[in-house]
């Protein structure tokens, strides 16, 4: 008996089924019945996980967290706005803080009868201090953000202006040394808790309970980077090989539609005196400083006259090129900064 197993084309793959054919040689007819089985190895991925991948990868996070990556991992000079100053992440951020700083002082409050054996209660309120120093520092950088947004200059004027001014030194110096105390904290708090010669569980089991959800929580965001390497780097590579489909392209539905491109401002480049020209309604007194003078999608040099068009991100190309990028993907091709629809 011969088998042989035929391996069906692409269209019929999609559509889930398996087609084989088995051939029986004239000789040895009278032998038993046949057993014919299928490489059930080679089974297509199912419709369903194909249509899970294609939904994550459109979603908004998947997008944040794929942002995030290019900021961390890439040149400061190559990218636009900071995901960090996003709103919606500084929301979360706010609640988050706003979160530990009412858990830890309803928390204290009811426990003044517990006798800790190490100085427990001395970490949970120097931790609260540093949670309210970080929301002193979270609304220094919404201020930063609404007041940057506020003046006509361009995002990357905005940007350079705000890193070189004395407040955001002093901000940023304020913040490292925060994050420096937290890290110290953290590793102060890991040996008082897991040490057996400070164990405090009978003692003080509501504080107890509060500082290992506090340093679980310390301990996912140090360990967020990682994470997010683990996630774009091998978990989503190895899915799209699995099932064939690359999640870090997305779809044709991604495109922005004609009324998003058209809304967005756009000029005529004049490469003399860098002034601008109005053009679909951009006002005559803007300018735009843009340090490098070719357009990284055709790789070509800006020439007098002709159409740029200028992304939410302050990233400038030729008109002709990121509209047809923009109808393809709606993020910018350096950044990845989606537009807002």
């Amino acid at each position: 008996m011969n088998t042989r197993y035929f391996s069906p084309p692409d269209s019929l793959c999609n559509s889930g089924s398996t087609v084989s054919f088995s051939a029986n040689s004239a000789v040895g007819e009278d032998r038993g019945p046949v057993i014919t089985r299928n490489r059930s190895s080679r089974a297509p991925p199912s419709t369903f996980l194909i249509r899970m991948a294609m939904r994550i990868s459109r979603a908004r996070w998947f997008t944040f967290l794929r942002r995030v990556f290019h900021y961390q991992n890439g040149s400061r000079s190559n990218l636009g706005s900071n995901p960090f100053n996003s709103s919606t992440w500084m929301m979360l951020e706010f609640i988050a803080l706003i979160v530990q700083i009412s858990t830890t002082t309803f928390t204290l409050a009811i426990s003044k009868r517990e006798k800790p054996v190490w100085p427990m209660r001395i970490w949970i309120v120097g931790y609260d201090i540093g949670c309210l120093l970080s929301l002193l520092l979270l609304y220094g950088r919404y201020r930063q953000v609404t007041q940057g947004d506020g003046f006509g200059l361009s995002d990357l004027e905005q940007q350079r202006g705000i890193e070189d001014s004395r407040c955001s030194h002093l901000m940023n110096k304020c913040r490292t040394s925060l994050e420096l105390f937290f890290a110290i904290w953290f590793v102060m708090g890991n040996v008082w808790v897991f040490d057996s010669r400070f164990g405090s569980f009978h003692r003080a089991p509501k504080l107890h309970v509060l500082c290992i959800s506090l340093l679980a929580w310390n301990a996912l965001s140090y360990s967020f980077p990682f994470l997010l390497f683990l996630l774009l780097c091998c978990c989503v590579p190895l899915i799209s090989s699995v099932l064939g489909y690359n999640m870090h392209m997305g779809s044709a539905e991604r495109g922005a539609s004609d009324d998003q491109i058209s809304s967005l401002p756009s000029w005529k480049y004049k490469a003399v005196d860098t002034s601008l020209e109005v053009g679909n309604g951009v006002d005559c007194n803007s300018t735009l400083a843009s340090e490098d003078p070719e357009c990284c999608i055709c790789l070509a040099n800006y020439k007098d006259k002709e159409e740029v068009r200028q992304l939410p991100c302050s990233h400038m190309f030729h008109l002709k090129c990121v509209d047809h990028w923009l109808r393809i993907i709606s993020c910018c091709p350096l950044c990845k900064q989606e537009l807002e629809r």
